[in-house]
C-alpha cells in the first residue's frame, strides 16, 4: 500500500506534463485524459523497481497510447478537429504553467492534424517537449536518423503555416489588443497594419476562408458591430478572445501571431463545441 501511495503521488506530479503531451499529440482533451489514465493503469500494475526514470517512462507510455489512437482514427483536417482548451490568462496553477511552457495554440493543432501519426509524434516530443531522437525512435520503431527526418518534415510544414506563436504571451496580447481596438474604432488602415499581407481567416460553421489583409480587415470591421463583450483568454496556451453576447457564449477567436503580426485567425462558432467548453475562466473578468 505504501508503494502504491508513493507511486500515486509521483504520478500526480507528472500529470500536468503528461496531459500536455497527450493533448498536443491528439488535439482532444477527452482523448488526452484517456491516454493519461491509461498510463496510470499501466504504472499501477508495474513494479517501481523496474523504472529508472519515472517521467520518461510515463511520457513514453502516453506517447505510445496517443500514437495508437492516431493510427486508429481517420485523419482530421477540418478546423473543428481540435477541441480548444480555455484558461485564465492570469492563472498561476501548475497545469497553467505547464501549458505556457509548451505553448502551441489552436493554429498549430490544426497543422498537426495534417501530419502523419509518426511525424506528429516526432515533432511534438522533440520540438515541443525536448525529447531526444534516440528516445523517440523505439516508440515509432525507427532509427534516430529516420525520426530526425520525420521531425524535420513536420517542422517545415509548421513553419510554412506560421503556426508556431510568438513565445512572449505579452507580445501576443499587445498585437491582439491593437487588432481589437482598431476593429472597434473601425480604423481600416490600423487593421491592415496589424495583419500579415497573406493572413488567413477561418470560420468553423461554414466552413470558409478569407485571405489577405484587406479582406480580413473588412470582415473585422463588420464583426465589431455585433455588440460582443470580448474576454481575454488563453486558448491552448496562446492568446485568444472569448466573445459573449447578453451573457451567453458567442464565439472563440484564436490567433497565430509571428513577428508582431497576425498570420491566421480562427473563429469557433459551432454551438455544440461551445457548449462543451468550460466557461469558468470568465469568472472575475
Amino acid at each position: 500500500m505504501a508503494e502504491r501511495e508513493w507511486l500515486a503521488e509521483r504520478f500526480e506530479q507528472q500529470r500536468p506534463r503528461l496531459r500536455a503531451v497527450a493533448y498536443r499529440m491528439l488535439g482532444s482533451a477527452s482523448e488526452a485524459e484517456d491516454a493519461v489514465q491509461e498510463a496510470w493503469l499501466r504504472l499501477s500494475g508495474a513494479s517501481s523497481g523496474e523504472i529508472d526514470d519515472l517521467g520518461a517512462w510515463l511520457t513514453t507510455v502516453v506517447a505510445r497510447v496517443a500514437l495508437d489512437t492516431l493510427r486508429s482514427r481517420k485523419r482530421r483536417v477540418e478546423l473543428d478537429a481540435a477541441e480548444p482548451v480555455l484558461e485564465d490568462p492570469l492563472g498561476t496553477n501548475p497545469e497553467h504553467e505547464a501549458v505556457l511552457a509548451n505553448s502551441v495554440g489552436l493554429a498549430l493543432l490544426v497543422v498537426l492534424d495534417t501530419l502523419s501519426p509518426a511525424e506528429r509524434l516526432a515533432f511534438v516530443l522533440h520540438d515541443v517537449f525536448g525529447m531526444p531522437f534516440d528516445a523517440i525512435a523505439p516508440i515509432v520503431e525507427r532509427n534516430p536518423d529516420a525520426v530526425r527526418q520525420l521531425a524535420s518534415r513536420a517542422r517545415r510544414r509548421v513553419q510554412a503555416r506560421h503556426a508556431t506563436p510568438d513565445a512572449d504571451i505579452r507580445a501576443q496580447r499587445s498585437v491582439v489588443d491593437a487588432f481589437v481596438a482598431a476593429a472597434q474604432d473601425g480604423d481600416f488602415q490600423r487593421l491592415v497594419a496589424v495583419l500579415d499581407p497573406e493572413v488567413v481567416l477561418r470560420v468553423d460553421v461554414a466552413p470558409f476562408e478569407v485571405r489577405g489583409a484587406e479582406q480580413v480587415a473588412r470582415r473585422a470591421k463588420g464583426f465589431s458591430r455585433l455588440d460582443l463583450r470580448k474576454h481575454p483568454v488563453l486558448v491552448d496556451g496562446a492568446v485568444g478572445l472569448l466573445c459573449t453576447r447578453d451573457g451567453e457564449p458567442f464565439s472563440i477567436v484564436t490567433f497565430a501571431i509571428a513577428d508582431g503580426r497576425i498570420h491566421e485567425m480562427h473563429i469557433v462558432r459551432d454551438t455544440a463545441r461551445l457548449d462543451r467548453l468550460d466557461w469558468s475562466v470568465l469568472v472575475g473578468h
